[in-house]
């Protein structure tokens, strides 16, 4: 029984294996492929079931009025209601033929013969869509435009495009064609405020009536709703001429009108079919500017064509205040009258979220033309560069410090080339730290710390701060000088991460759109991590110091903690000298300001390049005012240590470095240096000093010991406090020559090598004063009067020989009436008046010195001298006066000895006068 059941399981498996050989794979794959099919169709049902279910109902009311968008500012307020103004409604027959067909070429040359859709438009989508990508090319008709215009968003969704056909399936079932277009042509925008065919004729050529256009003009128009900023005529006419040909060439293909119109209709010139009276400003059409490109990139929609309530960014009063720094108002505190075809551009950010606050987009711009701030490639970005390509990458990948040394030697050649890259001020100051030559914004330190960083990191760096290189990166891009450009709005967006802790925002001016279906779309952008908190504070920490004693003083704000760089470019050779642009990008913990100023269609040098410090000064000012602005917060990541000058590299200062050679910098924490110079450490102060005065030299000898042999010796001198560097000697005497009589001198000596010094010694000497020779007093000092002459001779004798003068006083009653000197031994005083008691004093003194001698004195009187006669007589008993006098003084013992004979004589004729008194 077991050998016949093992042998029916043999026989059931080999029929299996029979059977299954039998059944060959592509019909099994067939199968599976025709359930998977079965199942992605039903799945395809039931998804484009529910799209058709929850399309919106076509609305008589959105069909026949044009776009209204509203745009709100950040206190909620509506700025501006797009498409709410200058519109003007037409029927079919107001449409001349050139512009119908001229539409008709351009955007749906068989909507007289489709069902809403064209297949065969769909057909080339496609194609190209699985070509180039899903949404590569739309194949929209006229009735899808006015379709999606009217209750869709712009997406480029499946659901969106479902919805889109479906719902123009059924508008061309309900409607006419001529309905259709008037839809069309009513809704359009056509840019510069204009919704609507009718009213861009009027805006564009001052024309009411529609039949008066001509083919050109109709060309223009047809062609104006595909890029409407773009092809403005105003701003734009080369552009807008290209797309009139597009138009014409379209045409000419489609058989409307003929090769020979066609080039009748190219001979025009733009600018002679446009209106005078060109449009009026729209308000905020530089922000609005943004707000339509944002809308467009993240949603696809258009705010000029779609209904929508956009939440922006704005800020009116600061976007008030851009605008009139802007203009020529005479009230402006900006002269712009050194550069009036100056343009700028600027750009207001809040810097902790990126929000746009403000955008200045030009000087005197027209409606809806170019933005400085926000278009094309932007303008080269000159020092405001370093940061971004050379110092914040080197703290953040080489953990730079702010006192990292730099060597400003020279000139920095260029590799592979014959040119050099040199500082804006033609000098080079060797070693300094990397604060200083930033706040100096020197090139050569620039460049060689980016050549230290390297290319690929320099890159990373920048374009994680959201700027962009066009072209391969170079050395020159470190000062903003290659072919890279950068717009003030970029620029700002990068400030904004050093000044929000190395957070960075893409700037952004949409908050939320809400569509019409009440689906909403947040458009915010997202924080980055751009650098370590420690690069942010660091460069924001050196940035300070451009503004506050630096090459961006002008623009600083007195009383608020802000950081800025300043920048600007240089023409080539073949241009000539000067800055053909100038920036300032700055930043507060609140705000960061960007500014550029240049020359729009000519690159030429700008005459004043500080305006774009002016700008960011007063907008800074303005919009920071009633508002708190805090510091910036040292981070943990960052230690502020003491650092000796010239140390490199750093090292702490010790306990005798003087205060003058001690800096504060900042350091990454862990990178901050350990070691102590040496360079101020204690050194043996000199001995024995001492100092003497060499009277007979007139000099001051010093002398001192110390114990060391390679030392040298620093000496000081001076009086009354004051030291002068005297000499640094190797000798341990000094002479001093020369030195001034009658004061006390102080002598400092301080021992010196090349890394120390000693304390100082000091020592003080007298100098006594000058040794005053004693001059003897005249002799013989005597009078003659001449009475007929009213003269005195005055005449004496004077022993000393040597260089000897005479100073004469002639006084009346006290009061000197004549003085003068002589180095004779008489004088003769004339002029004398009468009745009058003259004195005369005599005194020598030393020719060459202050030495004198004692004064002598003689009387002359004229008293009661009336006539010659009196006068003779006084002579005659003067001279025997005279006489008498030097008798006795030839016989003074003669007079003496008979003058004491007769007191003798008197004397005993008393006593015997008494001896006979007393006999009786």
């Amino acid at each position: 029984m077991a050998d016949k059941s093992q042998s029916r399981m043999e026989r059931r498996k080999q029929l299996k294996q029979n059977n299954s050989k039998k059944t060959p794979i592509w019909k099994k794959i067939m199968k599976y492929a025709l359930i998977a099919v079965l199942l992605i169709g039903l799945g395809i049902g039931v998804l484009f079931t529910y799209y058709l279910a929850t399309a919106p109902d076509l609305e008589a009311d959105l069909l026949s009025d044009p776009a209204s968008t509203n745009l709100y500012d950040i206190n909620g307020d509506v700025f501006a209601k797009l498409g709410a103004e200058k519109r003007t409604k037409i029927e079919y027959d107001d449409m001349p033929p050139e512009l119908l067909n001229a539409i008709l070429a351009t955007e749906d040359v068989r909507f007289q013969d489709h069902i809403g859709i064209d297949f065969r438009r769909i057909g080339g989508a496609i194609i190209a869509n699985f070509r180039d990508g899903f949404g590569a090319q739309g194949a929209s008709t006229i009735t899808q435009q006015v379709v999606k215009g009217s209750f869709l968003s712009n997406d480029k969704k499946l659901k969106r495009k479902v919805q889109e056909q479906w719902l123009a399936l059924k508008l061309d079932r309900e409607y006419t064609k001529e309905q259709i277009m008037e839809m069309y042509v009513n809704k359009i925008y056509y840019g510069a405020g204009a919704y609507g065919v009718a009213m861009a004729a009027e805006v564009y050529f001052g024309k009411t009536d529609l039949s008066e256009l001509t083919l050109a003009e109709a060309a223009i128009l047809a062609g104006l709703p595909q890029r409407p900023t773009a092809y403005d005529p105003f701003a734009n006419p080369d552009l807008t001429k290209e797309r009139m040909n597009t138009v014409l060439n379209l045409m000419v293909q489609h058989n409307k009108i003929s090769e020979e119109e066609a080039n009748e209709a190219r001979e025009v010139n733009i600018e002679d079919l446009l209106t005078d009276k060109k449009p009026d400003f729209v308000k905020y059409e530089g922000f609005i500017q943004q707000v339509r490109k944002e809308v467009e990139e993240k949603t696809g929609a258009d705010i000029y064509k779609d209904s929508l309530d956009v939440h922006t960014t704005l800020d009116p009063d600061a976007q008030e205040q851009v605008e009139f720094l802007l203009s020529d108002a005479d009230d402006n505190p900006i002269d712009y009258s050194d550069d009036e075809d100056m343009q700028v551009g600027l750009t207001v950010l809040d810097t902790k979220t990126g929000a746009i606050r403000a955008i200045g987009p030009g000087r005197n711009r027209e409606n809806d033309g170019w933005n400085y701030a926000i278009d094309g490639n932007g303008r080269q970005g000159g020092s405001v560069m370093k940061p971004l390509l050379a110092y914040g990458p080197a703290i953040e990948y080489l953990e730079w410090s702010t006192y990292h040394q730099l060597n400003d030697d020279k000139p920095y050649p260029i590799a592979g080339t014959d040119s050099v890259i040199t500082n804006w001020n033609g000098s080079y100051q060797g070693w300094m730290t990397a604060r200083y030559a930033l706040q100096q914004s020197l090139n050569v330190p620039a460049v060689k710390t980016f050549d230290e960083v390297g290319m690929s990191d320099a890159r990373s760096f920048a374009e994680g701060l959201g700027i962009d290189f066009e072209e391969d990166l170079t050395i020159g891009d470190t000062i903003g000088g290659t072919g890279n450009g950068v717009t003030p709005l970029e620029m700002a967006g990068a400030y904004t991460a050093f000044g929000n802790e190395g957070i960075y925002h893409e700037p952004f001016s949409v908050i939320r759109v809400d569509y019409p279906d009440r689906r909403s779309d947040e458009l915010e952008s997202e924080s980055e991590v751009a650098m370590a908190d420690s690069t942010a504070y660091m460069i924001t920490d050196m940035l300070k110091s451009v503004v506050t004693e630096g090459t961006g003083t002008r623009a600083n704000v007195s009383g608020l903690q802000l950081a800025g760089k300043t920048g600007t470019t240089n023409l080539t050779e073949e241009e000539g000298d000067g800055s053909p642009d100038s920036w300032f990008a700055g930043y507060t913990t609140n705000y960061t300001v960007a500014v550029w100023t240049g020359n729009d269609k000519e690159r030429k040098a700008l005459n004043n390049t500080k305006i774009a410090h002016d700008l960011f000064r007063e907008t800074m000012s303005f919009i920071s005012q009633d508002m708190e602005t805090q510091n910036f917060v040292k981070p943990d990541s960052v230690v502020e240590v003491q650092v000796e000058k010239g140390s490199n590299p750093a090292k702490r200062p010790s306990e005798y470095t003087p205060d003058s050679e001690i800096v504060s910098e900042l350091f990454v924490k862990g990178t901050e240096p350990s070691a102590v110079s040496e360079k101020f450490d204690e050194l043996e102060t000199v001995s024995n000093l001492s100092a003497s005065y060499d009277g007979e030299n007139n000099r001051i000898t010093a002398e001192w010991d110390h114990e060391e042999d390679d030392v040298q010796f620093k000496v000081s001198a001076g009086t009354d406090g004051s030291l002068n560097d005297l000499t640094t000697t190797d000798n341990k005497e000094v002479e001093i020559s020369n030195v001034d009589k009658g004061t006390t001198y102080t002598i400092e000596v301080i021992a010196v090598t090349d890394d120390m010094e000693s304390d100082p010694a000091t020592v003080t000497v007298e100098v006594p004063e000058e040794e005053t020779e004693e001059l003897p007093q005249v002799s013989q000092l005597s009078q003659t009067f001449d009475p007929a002459n009213r003269a005195a001779l005055i005449s004496w004798e004077y022993e000393q020989n040597g260089p000897i003068e005479f100073e004469i006083v002639v006084q009346d009653g006290g009061q000197t009436i004549d003085e003068f000197n002589t180095n004779k031994n008489s004088v003769n005083i004339t002029q004398l008046e009468s009745n009058k008691n003259y004195t005369i004093h005599v005194t020598p003194f030393l020719k060459n010195n202050d030495v004198r001698g004692p004064s002598a004195s003689v009387q002359v009187s004229t008293q009661g001298i009336e006539n010659e006669e009196q006068e003779s007589d006084q002579n005659e008993q003067e001279d025997e006066e005279q006489e008498e006098q030097e008798e006795q003084e030839e016989q003074p013992n003669e007079d003496e000895q008979q003058s004491e004979e007769e007191d003798q004589q008197e004397e005993n004729e008393q006593n015997d006068q008494q001896e006979e008194q007393n006999e009786e």
